[in-house]
């Protein structure tokens, strides 16, 4: 049994990515006694069919926000994954009064005024080129680590879409001020030459407004390491 009393986690997941994407932490929440909620964000996984180009950062803080309150959550655990720690930022400054602690894994960490292209200069031109090149407004999927499973590549290139660009080019607006709320950075060690959250780690590493944690996995420790996510969640909110 665990001791830790159940909590409710919110997930804001990655670019390209969906709810579906967190389907190998259920169990493991569910052993640990604690409830998963894995929202899409509109125009991607099974809301695909809903893609238009005026999808922007904003409609899927809108879209988690409505979550929130639909299904009446308070005092729940937010995480933001890659991508979606730009969404979570958003998400924790419009519902303070209901986010307990915020958690961040492998995710860009904006300041007021800062669009995801603002925090990866190094990506930003190849991202404009690569949405021209196609339907003019989306952006195709990065390659997966390269150690992640040839099954789970496989079930990952199924289901990824293209990313509308704006939701890359928006800038975060945040509407009460800096966060005051506890948060962790977890940092995934298995790194690309580029260490595109490198900065980050580094930033809430020396910051004692953060707790810092670091996981030997690459970028998606919820596909290619569940289990050692699931322990470091767990003490993380213990």
């Amino acid at each position: 049994m665990s001791a830790t009393p159940s909590k409710t986690f919110l997930v804001c997941h990655g670019a390209w990515s969906a709810g579906w994407a967190w389907k190998k932490m259920h169990p493991l929440m569910q052993a640990a006694g604690h409830r998963l909620i894995t929202p899409t964000y509109s125009g991607l996984g099974e809301r695909a069919h809903l893609a238009h180009p005026g999808i922007d950062l904003n409609s899927h803080i809108e879209d988690l926000l409505a979550v929130i309150e639909y299904e009446d959550l308070r005092d729940f655990v937010l995480i933001g994954h890659s991508y979606g720690g730009m969404v979570a930022t958003g998400v924790a400054d419009r519902a303070r009064d209901k986010v307990k602690q915020l958690i961040y894994i492998d995710a860009f960490v904006p300041q007021d005024g800062q669009s995801l292209l603002d925090l990866n200069e190094a990506g930003r031109a190849r991202m404009q080129e690569l949405s021209k090149s196609g339907d003019g407004w989306r952006v195709p999927p990065n390659p997966t680590p390269p150690d992640t499973s040839p099954a789970d590549v496989e079930w990952l290139n199924a289901r990824r879409v293209d990313m509308p660009i704006k939701c890359f080019e928006t800038r975060l607006k945040l509407q009460g001020g800096a966060l005051t709320l506890p948060r962790s950075y977890i940092y995934a060690t298995r790194i690309t030459p580029a260490d595109t959250f490198g900065p980050f780690a580094k930033m809430t590493k020396g910051d004692p407004a953060w707790s810092y944690y670091e996981i030997d996995a690459s970028h998606s420790p919820n596909v290619t390491a569940p289990e050692a996510l699931m322990a470091l969640l767990q003490k993380i909110v213990a």
